[in-house]
C-alpha cells in the first residue's frame, strides 16, 4: 500500500485523490468491492478444498467447507460489498477411521468453484475493458 504525504497534495487535490493516493482502491464502488470479496471467497473455498483432498487417507480429518454468498449478499444488499467467509469443519457421516472427505463431493465442489471463479474473473474483466474504452472515447 503506498501512503503518499499529505504536504505533497496541491490545494487542487480532491477528497477523491486524497483518498486513492493514500491506498484505498481505485475501483470502490460496490460492484467491484462485491467482485473482489467473491474472487477471496472461492479463492478461500479452492485452498479448502486442495486441503480436503490432499487429506482424504488422514484418519479423523474432517472435510473443510467454506461458506460466502449468504454474507456478501447481506453485504450487496446494505450497500457494502465488503465480506468475507468463514471455515467450517463439515458434519458429514465419516467412514470407520473417522475420516468424512468424499472424493466425489470435493471433485463436483472443485468444479463448480472453478466454473464461479472464471464467470468472476470474466465480470471483471469485462468491467475493466469497459472502463478502459470509455477513457479511451472521452
Amino acid at each position: 500500500m503506498t501512503h503518499v504525504s499529505k504536504d505533497c497534495l496541491t490545494p487542487f487535490a480532491t477528497d477523491w485523490h486524497r483518498r486513492h493516493l493514500n491506498g484505498d482502491p481505485v475501483f470502490d464502488e460496490i460492484s467491484s468491492v462485491a467482485l473482489h470479496s467473491a474472487m477471496r471467497g472461492l479463492s478461500a473455498r479452492q485452498r479448502a478444498i486442495a486441503d480436503n483432498i490432499a487429506n482424504i487417507q488422514t484418519p479423523g480429518f474432517l472435510a473443510n467447507k467454506v461458506a460466502f454468498e449468504d454474507e456478501l449478499a447481506a453485504a450487496v444488499a446494505g450497500g457494502s460489498g465488503h465480506s468475507g467467509w468463514t471455515i467450517a469443519k463439515s458434519l458429514e457421516p465419516t467412514r470407520t477411521d473417522g475420516n468424512n472427505v468424499n472424493l466425489d463431493e470435493e471433485t463436483l465442489s472443485n468444479i463448480d468453484t472453478n466454473l464461479r471463479y472464471q464467470l468472476v474473473t470474466q465480470a471483471m474483466s469485462d468491467k475493466y475493458a469497459l472502463l478502459s474504452t470509455a477513457m479511451r472515447t472521452s
